[in-house]
């Protein structure tokens, strides 16, 4: 029935997600999810706020949850941008602030693979800019004068790697005509925020997720940070196009994550510590490793392919991310971290597979 398609429709290439699924006793380990579950106060948030309110309609403003986000990194409320999911604020993020006409926007050639979807959707030129051979993003190779605006995530996704914050500030001192997006979804797992540099420069843009660090990955909710003429930008957007993007539930979740704390940071750092000694066992089996400030490794082995790991660990009820695209990382395997129990489920099918690979071999 593709004779009732918009002309636009045609030429989408969509983004692919992750697989979802609905098998038991899978050691899943290849959409970026939080091991842990949410912080208890949010199961007795969502409890409370099941009742007749459910009738009516939500704030449209997300005032509360802009408020708790605020409190938490330093700002105020009218410096944030609540959405349904981060990736919905990005998509208001592009349509809002990232279309510069013939002026192309930058971002890196490995990276969010949504980024080039939102340009298909939006009409947004853009470049892509090649990481270098160690898969790391040089802020220098985005200054370029002709850039509409730069986004990328820090940490890197799908590999792992993060910039200091000192090197992103020197690009919005370089570039001060020129709006930098920082995706920040894995920046809870050791990297270095740039919501510091907020009140300091007004070309900066910084993006976060609850799905991640604060396991709301089923409630989807993102949020976006900057100076108030940018949030307005957002407002505008999303006030065109849905006034209500949080219900009430996702919105008493959101902030009963934010407000827990000290659970934020132990399961924070049961994530790193899993992550340290996953990295650790896969270079021992001859890996080569990224380092990673995120909730995931990206991994190569030598002597084998990465389709033939990952559908040899699928047949053993363990799934990890592959990417065909580009070809120089069709070898690498996306592994997120999971409880040490999975991850040392992965060590031993790996173990064993290498070691089968190596016996053939002889």
């Amino acid at each position: 029935m593709s004779q009732f398609w918009s002309d636009i429709v045609h030429h989408l290439t969509p983004y692919v997600p992750g697989e979802q699924p609905q098998i038991s006793g899978l050691v899943k380990l290849n959409t970026n999810e939080n091991p842990y579950p949410p912080s208890p106060r949010v199961l007795e948030a969502l409890r409370a706020e099941v009742g007749e309110q459910l009738r009516l309609y939500p704030e449209p403003t997300g005032r509360a949850l802009r408020t708790a986000v605020a409190k938490q990194m330093g700002l105020t409320a009218e410096q944030v941008f609540v959405g349904n999911s981060s990736d919905e604020v990005l998509a208001h993020v592009f349509m809002g602030l990232l279309n510069h006409g013939d002026k192309p926007l930058l971002f890196p050639d490995i990276s969010y693979a949504f980024y080039p979807v939102y340009c298909g959707l939006y009409g947004i030129a853009h470049r892509t800019v090649p990481l270098d051979a160690q898969l790391a993003l040089n802020v220098d190779d985005y200054r370029q004068p002709d850039a509409g605006a730069v986004i990328f995530p820090n940490p890197n996704a799908p590999t792992g790697r993060a910039l200091p914050r000192a090197e992103i500030e020197r690009l919005l001192k370089a570039q001060p005509g020129t709006l930098v997006v920082i995706d920040e979804a894995y920046v809870d797992f050791g990297a270095e925020s740039a919501v510091p540099l907020i009140n300091d420069h007004a070309n900066l843009l910084v993006v976060q997720t609850l799905s991640k660090s604060r396991s709301l990955a089923g409630l989807r909710v993102g949020y976006a940070m900057g100076q108030a003429p940018l949030i307005e930008a957002l407002t505008r957007v999303k006030d065109s196009f849905n006034s209500y993007p949080l219900d009430r539930l996702a919105t008493a979740g959101a902030i009963a994550a934010m407000d827990d704390t000290p659970y934020f940071e132990r399961t924070r750092r049961a994530v790193i510590d899993s992550r340290e000694r996953l990295a650790e066992s896969l270079r021992h089996l001859g890996f080569e490793v990224l380092p990673s400030q995120a909730n995931f490794l990206f991994v190569r082995h030598p002597a084998q392919r990465g389709g033939d790991l990952a559908a040899a660990l699928r047949e053993r009820g363990i799934l990890v991310r592959r990417f065909d695209q580009p070809a120089r990382i069709s070898d690498f395997l996306r592994i997120s971290i999971g409880t040490d129990a999975q991850c040392d489920a992965l060590v031993k099918a790996l173990t064993e597979l290498i070691g089968e690979t190596r016996h053939a071999a002889v």
